[in-house]
């Protein structure tokens, strides 16, 4: 994608963007390919304060919504309509890994182009290496170029990862519901533990934008949460399953954080999300490592932030492991 836009171009990105795109972005295009990047808090609710970072060569607005690992939301409409707004017209690219094509369709939200790492929830199973573009039929042109650039770059998966990407997609709608469920009864755990200072989880009513989360889910996943609500939940429970990623602060710091980390069972100490066995890991010295000090503390990336991706045993099983890891933590 980022080839597809030609020498000099700039790329406005969320700030909070996941470390390894951030790295690309920065390192890999910035310094060979003459591409420029800025990082903008599209959460900002004055519209000009985002307008005034876009430049006559933004080409790509780069979003991630939820973003990884602070799980903030980005109103695609709005940044949509924004972009459009402004002379330089830049496509719109939505980084939907994280919630996965069952609970949430930005195309509809007027994105311009879906990117999925399709390593992730889509092949489901930790044992695929791959990633997909995914176009509107009306863009057959920039898809053509894509194809072009894909062919000779050289990125075409192998017809083995594609049969077993395929594989995973058949039970895509099962496991996103069973990791939805299990996550939140995890985050509602985390929750009531004395040893947590705070839960990072659109679906939970204190997530400052879980209003956006529940007004931004697909048709058939706004199906699934309403129906999960009249049987799960009372009036006065407003929370809902969110996809399988939560965040957590321990209280304390690294040492805490890490003493978790490898007291841990059935979560497994690994970077990698959306598989169906649960992971847990520590973005600052992890996933987003490459990211500069100061810049992940002021994203709130300190060394006490804990990402979880929730799989698909059972819930019981993963809120014992979670609160057995706690209790390690501190058991000095």
């Amino acid at each position: 994608m980022i080839n597809a836009l030609g020498p000099g171009a700039h790329i406005l990105s969320v700030n909070d963007v996941y470390g390894g795109t951030y790295r690309y972005i920065k390192r890999v295009a910035g310094e060979n390919q003459g591409v420029t990047s800025s990082y903008v808090n599209l959460q900002d609710e004055d519209d000009n304060a985002i307008l005034s970072a876009f430049r006559p060569n933004t080409k790509l607005v780069w979003i991630e919504s939820p973003t990884n690992p602070t799980l903030r939301l980005v109103d695609i409409p709005r940044i949509v309509r924004l972009a459009k707004s402004h002379p330089s017209k830049p496509i719109v690219l939505v980084d939907n890994t994280f919630l996965s094509p069952f609970y949430s369709s930005p195309l509809l939200q007027g994105a311009d182009i879906v990117y999925h790492s399709i390593t992730k929830y889509i092949n489901g199973h930790s044992d695929v290496v791959m990633g997909a573009l995914i176009l509107p039929a009306h863009n057959a042109a920039l898809a053509d170029k894509l194809r072009f650039l894909q062919n000779s770059i050289g990125a075409v998966p192998s017809a083995y990862d594609s049969w077993l990407a395929q594989r995973g997609l058949k039970t895509l709608h099962l496991r996103m519901k069973a990791h939805g469920v299990n996550a939140l009864a995890v985050a509602k755990a985390l929750q009531s533990s004395k040893y947590v200072k705070d839960v990072i989880y659109p679906g939970l009513p204190s997530h400052p934008q879980t209003a956006l989360a529940y007004h931004s889910l697909s048709p058939h996943a706004l199906k699934f949460v309403e129906n999960y609500r009249v049987h799960n939940s009372t009036p006065e429970d407003t929370s809902f399953p969110y996809s399988g990623m939560i965040s957590f602060r321990i209280r304390g710091g690294g040492a805490e954080a890490n003493k978790f980390l490898t007291s841990t069972k059935l979560f497994t100490l690994a970077e990698s999300l959306g598989g169906v066995e649960s992971l847990a890991e520590l973005p600052a010295q992890m996933t987003h490592g490459s990211i500069p000090p100061a810049e992940r503390e002021l994203l709130g990336i300190g060394d006490n932030l804990i990402r979880l991706s929730v799989g698909v045993e059972e819930a019981e099983d993963l809120i014992y492991d979670i609160e057995q890891a706690l209790e390690a933590a501190f058991s000095d």
